[in-house]
């Protein structure tokens, strides 16, 4: 997906980037094309190992509240995942992070989404539960100063409950929409009121969680399988929508994947590894909740990435939906 957020280096730039900062070189092999706000490439360094270099937008692009600084925030969930026990969150090395760049070891597999049909549809439960209880894993990390929302370097958009916390990240998209003219559809102050009425629920969650926020296909490596060998996960990938949260808000974009119902695949493996999702009239209003918050993202960053009229129109319809899974919750 091309976006004016993504910056374009030559294969000169790129190597003069590595030496600068990394203190190694490298040649360009190819873009990778699939991310929507990064530009990535794929690498071969001097000493012969392959990497990703993925890179900050470029100084000055519109970005989103939220997003400033998101590259560092990536990097620290890189580096709190890599605490885990080894294969618990499979994902890619973090191998240095820049102000202006991450550089991250070449995970093996290609996107659940490119992967398709060569994933033999009997091993698709499988990996959904698998995928499950790596996002039960992933949730399981905690920040170090107890606060929720966006991590430290966005201090004005965190808090010490969730529920201050939530509602100054929608108070943010919301301004954002104000200052993109974004067609909403329906008045912020609409929308503010829904996520008043849901405070209750949002009381609920005390202990915050690293949450990906991101898990849809294209972010899911995987190997299809084939020649004997099974169908696997081989990597998250993506962090930057990560916060500190309600694990229960990963299930909205896990849905895009399937089921994420409570007596899916998906939920099974969550639960099966430890974690608790509970289904109860207050988690499904909180649910709500984050599929609205996502919605909004969705169509407010169509604005200063500069996304066409088909995904504006996809974008506008998810978020419609989301918005009457509120109300009915409300």
């Amino acid at each position: 997906m091309q976006s004016r957020t993504k910056r374009q280096l030559s294969p000169g730039e790129l190597d003069a980037l590595l030496r600068g900062s990394f203190g190694s070189g490298c040649r360009l092999e190819r873009e990778l094309t699939g991310g929507w706000f990064n530009t990535a490439y794929q690498v071969r360094l001097d000493d012969g190992r392959p990497a990703v270099v993925k890179l900050a937008p470029p100084a000055g692009a519109a970005v989103l509240r939220y997003e400033r600084g998101i590259l560092a925030a990536e990097a620290m969930a890189y580096r709190r995942l890599a605490e885990l026990p080894a294969g618990a969150v499979p994902t890619a090395e973090l191998l240095h992070a820049g102000e202006e760049f991450l550089l991250l070891s070449v995970l093996e597999g290609e996107p659940w989404d490119q992967a398709g049909d060569r994933i033999h549809a009997d091993a698709q439960p499988q990996l959904r539960r698998d995928l499950g209880a790596i996002t039960a894993r992933l949730n399981t990390v905690a920040p170090r100063d107890g606060r929720f929302g966006y991590p430290a370097a966005q201090s004005e958009l965190s808090a010490p409950d969730w529920r201050s916390a939530f509602t100054a990240m929608v108070d943010a998209v919301l301004d954002d929409a104000e200052r993109w003219r974004s067609p909403l559809d329906v008045p912020p102050a609409d929308l503010r009121a829904l996520v008043r009425e849901g405070g209750y629920a949002l009381d609920e969650v005390t202990e915050p969680r690293l949450v990906h926020f991101d898990l849809w296909p294209g972010n899911v490596f995987v190997h299809p399988g084939g020649d004997g060998r099974p169908a696997r996960i081989t990597g998250l990938i993506d962090h930057e929508r990560a916060f500190w949260g309600d694990p229960a808000a990963e299930l909205v974009s896990l849905a895009f994947g399937g089921d994420a119902g409570p007596d899916s695949d998906l939920v099974a493996g969550y639960t099966g590894a430890g974690g608790t999702l509970d289904f109860s009239s207050a988690f499904r209003h909180r649910l709500a909740l984050y599929q609205l918050y996502l919605g909004l993202l969705l169509v407010v960053e169509c604005g200063p990435r500069g996304f066409g009229a088909d995904h504006l129109a996809f974008c506008r319809r998810f978020l419609a939906e989301a918005v009457r899974h509120s109300r009915k919750h409300s």
